[in-house]
Parts: C-alpha cells; sequence; structure tokens
C-alpha cells in the first residue's frame, strides 16, 4: 500500500495498492526527487476515466514497469476534479508539446515543477503507432542521467510558453492591449459560424468524437431567440433532437453519457458526470421555452430524476459521476439483447420495445445493443396506427421496468466526491427547470444542496471550500466554484423569491473580486491571491467542457449589478470582457459562454418586479412568469412589504401589490413603467391564452 492510502479523492483511492510507490501532489515528493536526484513523473486523470483504468491495469499493476518508475521517478498522481488548477497549467504543457491533450494525462518534471516531456495514455509496449510506456521511461531516465542540462533548458522553455500563455503575451492568448469590450457584432460572427460547421444531418459541430457544445447550443437558443433567427433555434433543436434520440442518453435510466465515439450520438463513452448532466437540462429547458415543444421538457425531467435518484449524497450535494465501465467491461451495465428484454416484459411487449428502440440479434455494439430512437415516437405511433401519448406512456412503463431490472446488475464505480463548482452548475439547473417546468421538487433539491453548500463548503470567513467527501470538506475554492455559486444562487433567488439567495451572492461576489481578480490586465485568475504558488498562474477562458470561470464570473456579475444597482460589478464585468476580447475575436469556437456574456452585456437593460401578497401567488404566478425565454432579463420578487435595506432595496423599494393583487414593475436602468396589475398582467403573463 503507498501513501494514497489515506486519500479522500477516490480516484487515488483506485491507484492505493498499486506497485507504483505513489506519493500525492506536495512538498514530500519533490523534496525526494531532489535528494534522491530523480525527475518526477506526473500522473493526471480522474474516477470515471476509462483509459485511466487501461493505463492502470495495464501499466501501474504491472510489476516490471512499477519498478521502473520506483527505481527511476518519484511518481505523482493527481486527481483533475480535486486539483483543476494543476491539471489546467500541465494540460497545456501537454498540448503546447504534443498538439493535443486528453487523460489519463502523463507529465515529466524537473525539480523546479518544470515539465521536459509529456503525453497521454501510452500501451506497457509499443503499438498502434505509439511508443511503449517502457521505452518512454527508459529514454528519459537516460536522457536525465546523461543529457541533464539539455532536459533542463527545455523544461524552462515550455515553462516560459506555459507563463506567457498565462499571462496574455503569447499568440492566440487574451491580449491586455485592448481597451474596448468587443461589439455583438462579435456574438452574432459566432453564431453564424455555429451554423456553418453544423452537422446538417445529425446535429453537433464537427465529426467524431462528438461532444454535446452545451454552451454553444446555449448561445444558439439565446441569439436565435433574440434576434428572430430561425437557423439558430433549428440548429440548436436538431442537435438537442439527435442527441436525445442518440445513445449518448441513457433511455433507460436518464441521463447523459460524456460524449459519442461516433458522429451519430450512438455510442457513447458511457461515463456520466454531474456538469455535462447539469448543462444539458439547462439546453433543454430553453429549448422549451423558446419552441414550446414538450419532448425537450421531457427529456430535461427525466435527465433531473436520474441525477436526483443516482447522486445525491446524504450531506445534502451531488455526487461527480459514475463510471464507464462494470465488471471491468466498458458499458457493460448499460447494453441489452432481445432475450435480456424479453426476461422482464414478456415476448409481445419484448417485440414492441426491441423494434421502437434499436434493439436486435444483430447487435449495434460489439454484439449487445444500445437503446436508441431511430425514428421518433410520434413517427412510430402513425406506423403503428395508435395513439401517440398511449404509446409514450406504454414505453415509459416499459423503461421503467427495465430499469429496475438493470438496476440488479453490478453497478458502474461511482465518484462520490462532491464538488462545489459541479453542485452549483446542478443547483442552476434544477432552479431553472423548477420554475419553468412548475417543479416544485426541483426547487427543493436545488434549496437543499445550496444549503449543503453553506454548511459545509463555507469557512468560517465566509470563503468557499472546494471538494466535499465522507464528512470532510477540503481544499480552498477556485473561481469556477465562486462563479458558478453566484450564479446558481441567482436563479434560486429569480426562482423561489427568496431574498438571501441574493444576499450570499453579493457576498460571494465581492470575495471573488477581493481574491480572484487581476486588478492590472482585467479578468479573473483561475486560483486566489493566497493559494499555493505552482508554474503558471492561469485565466480561464474557454469552456470545454464546463462553461470558462471568466464567463459565469461576468455573467454573474452582470446579474447581481442590475438587482443590487451595483456599478461596481458591472465595471469588474467589463474589465473581463475587455481582457477576453482577443480570445473572442479569435477563438469564438471555444468561448461561447463568453460570447453570451457579451451579449448580455450590451442588452441587460431589463428589469422585472413582481410583488406579490403571498409565497402562494408566487407559486402560482411563477411558471407563466419563466414560460418565455427572457435572456436578457433580470428578475426579481417582491413577497408582501418591500424591502426598506438590504441588496436588493435599489430595485425594490417602493414595489408592492396594488389593492393586493399581483402586480409586475417593468424598469430599465431601474427607471420603471407604470404597474401593470390585475387583467394587463394576465394578458401580458398569457394566462388568459393558457387557460
Amino acid at each position: 500500500m503507498n501513501r494514497l492510502a489515506t486519500s479522500l479523492s477516490p480516484y487515488l483511492l483506485q491507484h492505493k495498492d498499486n506497485p507504483v510507490d505513489w506519493y500525492p501532489w506536495g512538498d514530500e515528493a519533490f523534496e525526494t526527487a531532489a535528494r534522491e536526484d530523480k525527475p518526477i513523473f506526473l500522473s493526471v486523470g480522474y474516477a470515471a476515466c476509462h483509459w485511466c483504468h487501461v493505463m492502470e491495469y495495464e501499466s501501474f499493476e504491472d510489476a516490471s514497469i512499477a519498478a521502473l518508475l520506483n527505481q527511476n521517478f518519484v511518481s505523482i498522481k493527481v486527481d483533475r476534479e480535486e486539483r483543476p488548477d494543476i491539471d489546467q497549467i500541465y494540460m497545456n504543457a501537454v498540448q503546447v508539446m504534443t498538439g493535443r491533450g486528453g487523460w489519463p494525462m502523463s507529465v515529466f518534471l524537473d525539480h523546479q515543477r518544470q515539465p521536459f516531456f509529456a503525453g497521454t495514455y501510452w500501451p506497457p509496449k509499443q503499438k498502434f503507432g505509439m511508443p511503449g510506456f517502457t521505452q518512454v521511461l527508459d529514454a528519459l531516465a537516460e536522457a536525465w542521467k546523461n543529457r541533464r542540462d539539455e532536459v533542463l533548458k527545455h523544461a524552462g522553455e515550455i515553462t516560459v510558453a506555459l507563463q506567457q500563455l498565462a499571462d496574455g503575451t503569447a499568440e492566440n492568448s487574451s491580449s491586455v492591449h485592448d481597451s474596448a469590450v468587443p461589439s455583438f457584432d462579435l456574438v452574432t460572427a459566432a453564431g453564424q459560424r455555429l451554423l456553418k460547421v453544423l452537422d446538417s444531418k445529425w446535429g453537433g459541430f464537427g465529426g467524431a468524437p462528438k461532444f454535446p457544445h452545451a454552451t454553444d447550443l446555449d448561445l444558439l437558443l439565446r441569439l436565435g431567440h433574440t434576434t428572430n433567427n430561425v437557423a439558430m433555434v433549428a440548429a440548436a433543436e436538431l442537435t438537442l433532437d439527435r442527441m436525445a434520440a442518440g445513445g449518448i442518453r441513457d433511455h433507460i435510466g436518464g441521463g447523459f453519457s460524456r460524449y459519442s465515439v461516433d458522429g451519430q450520438w450512438l455510442v457513447p463513452h458511457f461515463e456520466k458526470m454531474l456538469y455535462d448532466n447539469a448543462l444539458l437540462v439547462e439546453a433543454y429547458v430553453r429549448a422549451f421555452q423558446v419552441t414550446g415543444h414538450q419532448r425537450h421538457a421531457d427529456v430535461a425531467c427525466e435527465t433531473l430524476d436520474y441525477v436526483c435518484r443516482e447522486l445525491v449524497d446524504a450531506a445534502g450535494g451531488f455526487h461527480c459521476s459514475e463510471d464507464a465501465d462494470s465488471e471491468g467491461v466498458e458499458g457493460k451495465y448499460y447494453v441489452w439483447s432481445p432475450e435480456e428484454v424479453e426476461q422482464v416484459l414478456g415476448t409481445e411487449s419484448a417485440r414492441d420495445f426491441c423494434v421502437v428502440y434499436d434493439i436486435s440479434e444483430k447487435g449495434n455494439f460489439e454484439g449487445k445493443n444500445i437503446p436508441n430512437l431511430p425514428q421518433s415516437i410520434p413517427d412510430w405511433a402513425e406506423e403503428m396506427s395508435v395513439d401517440e401519448q398511449e404509446l409514450a406512456a406504454v414505453l415509459a412503463g416499459y423503461r421503467e421496468n427495465l430499469r429496475v431490472a438493470r438496476d440488479q446488475r453490478v453497478h458502474p464505480g461511482r465518484d462520490d466526491k462532491v464538488i462545489t463548482a459541479w453542485n452549483s452548475l446542478m443547483i442552476k439547473a434544477l432552479s431553472v427547470a423548477g420554475a419553468v417546468l412548475d417543479q416544485p421538487a426541483y426547487l427543493d433539491a436545488a434549496e437543499r444542496a445550496a444549503d449543503f453548500l453553506l454548511t459545509q463548503m463555507t469557512r468560517e470567513d465566509g470563503r468557499l471550500l472546494h471538494a466535499f467527501r465522507a464528512g470532510q470538506a477540503h481544499l480552498d475554492a477556485f473561481v469556477d466554484d465562486y462563479a458558478y455559486t453566484i450564479e446558481a444562487f441567482i436563479s434560486l433567488f429569480e426562482s423561489t423569491g427568496r431574498a438571501r439567495w441574493i444576499g450570499r451572492a453579493v457576498k460571494l461576489a465581492d470575495s471573488m473580486i477581493e481574491h480572484f481578480e487581476d486588478r492590472k490586465s482585467g479578468g479573473f485568475f483561475y486560483t486566489a491571491d493566497d493559494a499555493e504558488t505552482l508554474i503558471a498562474r492561469t485565466k480561464d477562458w474557454h469552456d470545454g467542457s464546463l462553461v470558462s470561470g471568466n464567463a459565469s464570473a461576468v455573467m454573474g456579475l452582470l446579474k447581481l449589478a442590475q438587482l443590487c444597482n451595483r456599478q461596481d460589478f458591472r465595471d469588474v464585468a467589463e474589465r473581463t470582457l475587455v481582457c477576453g476580447a482577443q480570445v473572442m475575436a479569435s477563438q469564438s469556437g471555444a468561448c461561447g459562454a463568453l460570447l453570451s456574456a457579451l451579449d448580455r452585456f450590451h442588452h441587460d437593460h431589463e428589469q422585472f418586479v413582481l410583488a406579490v401578497a403571498d409565497d402562494a401567488t408566487l407559486v402560482r404566478l411563477r411558471p407563466s412568469l419563466f414560460a418565455s425565454y427572457r435572456p436578457h432579463g433580470s428578475f426579481s420578487w417582491v413577497v408582501g412589504q418591500a424591502p426598506e435595506s438590504g441588496p436588493l432595496v435599489a430595485l425594490n423599494r417602493g414595489r408592492h401589490a396594488i389593492d393586493g393583487e399581483p402586480t409586475l414593475y417593468r424598469c430599465n436602468h431601474f427607471s420603471c413603467d407604470q404597474p401593470i396589475s390585475q387583467q394587463a398582467l394576465d394578458d401580458w403573463l398569457g394566462l388568459h391564452e393558457s387557460g
């Protein structure tokens, strides 16, 4: 047993019995490397990573490879989800040195933590055109022993490149020379670019492997809706429909896998991540708001039902992920044969189910079947000459029977740690869905998770912690932990009317600015000003699988500026957009969320205050208030008496329910029209149209 046995990370604990003499990241490892004059082997991955598991059983459990590592290197294992700051820096190194990235990430460092060689997965022996891991280890051990000066010179050059990338002086990085916020034209140009790279048959952007790109879908929906661009809405809806029909969606148990290995969304990389499902839920809810198509709402609800059933921690938060593998086989938990379906549903019902969900003797994945919908339920209903709603209800019953039966199988592993940022994404998704789809249970789940963040993930001084597991919170938070939580608390206020969430959001925003903002050049560093010093201090501009920290920070600050009359928040958001101008101009395909924030900056003048007499009226009117998508609007509530103090006083003071009836105040930069009440309010909310 190595030094990982006391870790809180499920990923590190997976490696505690390896013959490799692993160290966690920390001074002990680097001091040992210097004392024994060995280079460092840094291995970064995460618990749900399939190829991380492959490299473990091929190499890290192999006694001969472990002996090579132990003799010639000091080996450090890092969970990228616990230490995204380390992951960001050294993933940049991998991309600089190899032109690509991914996990497991394998980087070799000198004693000053500078990288001199990097890659991802290597097989133990040479194959697939890749060198064997043993070859790599032998070559690097020889270079360290006999060509040390060359190795250290290269490490220094790579580190300089990483620092230039981080501070904005490298080519194609954020520029410190821009002085104005980019125009809205940059947003529309990005939307047009997405239309050009759209897969017009299968949806999505680009070829295999195909990722959901939730932030790009959000950009298309907000831009298409607010500019009446039908093509953009159609592009988003095509992608959402194709994903919902494909195997990337778990039709039996709900939820979405990380990505599709093919271009048709059929074969997923089976792990399920909390953040993907949070971002996709919001995209489907927004699509429902924009189009009114119930199928998008149904997908959102099935996804949230999965999360609330499978990923809730006993302490109140949400777990990180479920693995791709079970019993050592990728996807085994999720695939079916016709015989297995028949055992659960019976012969006649199984026949119908298998026809609809593409389950055959031949199979569509390694001799087995990934349930998917080559044809929509309405099309099947027409072909079968049955009522669409009846068919949908029958199929839902079949799926539930199969889910219960599947639950008896050996489950994939679960990473049961709780990450503040990812939980905040899910809190926001639950808040939005709960309000729009009139699902109070989702709002209850959102508030429970938010209370968990307040009680378990907040230090006595009000600053956030990053990770939690087994009753213990640890690691200081990063900028996305703050930014996502600010947005989540704003959404909770908009959905529930409870002003305490805005108070918390404001305190977090003040703390985020104090500890993360680059006051010289604008933008937010990923790490706090008192965090561990690494070889570079990065700024997070690109979305990747998550929303960039700077994009989320801008969005949250702009909303708080409008709700709380905080011009200083808007000024910080403006400086951030100026700093990110070059990234948006040159890399629009990688920063959809930042472009959505830029859209908000140019159009965030709308303010709505709905004054109601009591909570019951709020609950009654809430679905109508949020039936339409208003991405530029800020929403506030007055329940009972308007406040005379607090962060919302500038917008809410003097707003009241006239004659006890619900009253809407429409404002523009805190200047409001005549209040709308009774009949006019019903008309504005569309209550008469909906009955």
